[in-house]
């Protein structure tokens, strides 16, 4: 066997070899991926057990530490916005646009929104991370605009803007 040929079939091996640990890899990131989206869900769920008791009986059956957490916070900075964009799914008969949610937010909190220089952003931010959670969800209305829902009861399954 001439020493070109050595060659080839030396590189046909590590060409398998490094397939062989792509396909591992790949398996392996699936089956993670898989895992952190029954994570977030089974987080969203605790998330709208805590935030319904909160509601019932205030904030104060609470410590700090898990409040902070349920803001999303790590009990240093804490601005209540993400608490806010909540109260605002959560009060809403009715999925609200983004500039809907801004409105209410701005009449009902107005001094956590002059702490933001895009309003719009934050609120989106927000209301993709509570989607992340499943605690809300998001729809298109009539127009084909994305409206976003507090979700009352959790989801098993998939739905449109869960992750």
């Amino acid at each position: 066997m001439s020493i070109t040929a050595m060659q080839s079939v030396a590189e046909q091996d590590a060409s398998a070899h490094v397939h062989e640990v792509i396909r591992s890899a790949e398996r392996e990131l699936h089956e993670l991926l898989q895992q952190r989206g029954e994570i977030m869900r089974r987080i969203g769920t605790i998330r709208q057990l805590l935030n319904g008791l909160v509601s019932l009986f205030g904030e104060s059956v609470l410590d700090q530490q898990l409040v902070a957490a349920l803001d999303g916070g790590t009990g240093g900075r804490r601005s209540g916005f993400t608490r806010a964009c909540r109260t605002v799914l959560m009060e809403s008969s009715r999925p609200l646009r983004t500039r809907e949610a801004i409105e209410q937010l701005r009449s009902k909190f107005p001094d956590l929104v002059g702490r933001h220089k895009d309003l719009s952003a934050s609120v989106t931010t927000v209301f993709h991370r509570l989607t992340r959670y499943s605690e809300a969800r998001y729809l298109l209305d009539d127009e084909g605009v994305r409206v976003w829902e507090w979700v009352r009861e959790p989801q098993g399954g998939n739905v449109v803007g869960s992750a």
